[in-house]
């Protein structure tokens, strides 16, 4: 073989390996777009949750309220047996939908931590491939600037060739 031909396949498989190269810092890139939306969702429905979070601690401490008058409305109302029923029926009331309330505030506060450290998980793949998409952007300069070398001393080869 000679040695053109030895430099023709070197050049030829540089730049396979250049193009494997940006073939796959191209992946990654998607990757990572793909993965950054994910975050900005997770981000999202984080902020959702905090909100939805913050309206349920309100409720809680409105139905508290509510509990508390009824309760001191009940003992007010011990001498009366029609009003204290009513206000033991309202008591219950309450006490159910605080328990409810409180049940949707603990279940809120569960999905915004597991969304939390979803988001978390997100954001250290992100820099990961960010990393990774800046180590094959490297390869690929490396492998286009050995193919630009390459393809010059093919042409000073050349050159050489045909002054001969």
């Amino acid at each position: 073989m000679s040695m053109m031909d030895k430099l023709k396949e070197r050049i030829n498989t540089l730049r396979l390996e250049a193009e494997s190269a940006q073939d796959k810092a191209d992946e990654a890139q998607s990757r990572v777009k793909v993965l950054e939306q994910d975050l900005l969702s997770k981000e999202q429905e984080i902020t959702s949750l905090n909100h939805k979070n913050t309206l349920l601690e309100e409720e809680v401490e409105k139905l508290e309220k509510q509990l508390a008058e009824a309760k001191t409305a009940a003992e007010d109302g011990a001498a009366h047996g029609t009003a204290n029923e009513s206000l033991t029926r309202k008591i219950s009331q309450l006490e159910e939908e605080l328990e409810v309330a409180d049940k949707n505030l603990r279940e809120t506060t569960e999905k915004l931590r597991i969304t939390d450290v979803k988001a978390e998980q997100y954001e250290r793949k992100v820099s990961s491939l960010e990393v990774d998409c800046d180590s094959w952007e490297k390869k690929y300069e490396e492998m286009s600037a050995k193919y630009s070398e390459a393809k010059a001393e093919l042409e000073e080869i050349n050159k050489q060739l045909e002054s001969f």
